[in-house]
């Protein structure tokens, strides 16, 4: 029997994965992807047009979506902080989610950021509903307060998008 050496997915279906990935984790924390994107610019293996977007091509720009997502990280913990599923946060979340995905769509041979755009726009929306829902679950079922479980869920969202960021 011949053994089958194809890769399971091309590079584009892989970045399209990807792309549909970070906007799932856009759902999680808004900036939290961009940031990761930001820290990474220089990263050889993620060349693309998205390194000369103002916001990721300058010191300012990078460091401002850093900023943002540290903020965010902190400002989820306030029991004031507008839910995450209301229109205006999904909004935020779904452009943030397009952000990323258009970047990391600049990546390959060829130009995908249209089709990142919109799988990190529904990726977020995705991931909005179901990390709302989660949340809810595991602080519900574990009894822990709800800034415990957003500590767990900001290391989940950060790790995964190093982990989906950085993969080659």
């Amino acid at each position: 029997m011949a053994k089958n050496t194809r890769e399971p997915h091309t590079r584009e279906q892989r970045t399209l994965i990807r792309t549909l990935a970070l906007g799932v984790l856009s759902g999680g924390r808004s900036a939290t992807p961009l940031a990761v994107l930001a820290l990474n610019h220089d990263r050889p293996a993620l060349t693309g047009a998205w390194q000369d977007w103002k916001v990721f091509a300058t010191p300012l720009g990078r460091g401002l979506l850093v900023a943002s997502a540290v903020g965010e990280l902190i400002g989820d913990k306030f029991p004031k902080t507008p839910n995450r599923i209301a229109p205006m946060s999904l909004l935020g979340r779904m452009g943030s989610g397009a952000l990323a995905g258009a970047a990391l769509g600049t990546t390959g041979k060829r130009d995908l950021r249209i089709e990142g755009a919109i799988l990190g726009a529904v990726g977020a929306l995705v991931g909005s509903f179901v990390g709302w829902a989660a949340r809810k679950a595991v602080g519900g079922t574990t009894g822990l307060p709800d800034p415990v479980v957003a500590l767990a869920e900001d290391a989940a969202t950060i790790a995964g998008s190093v982990k989906v960021v950085t993969a080659s």
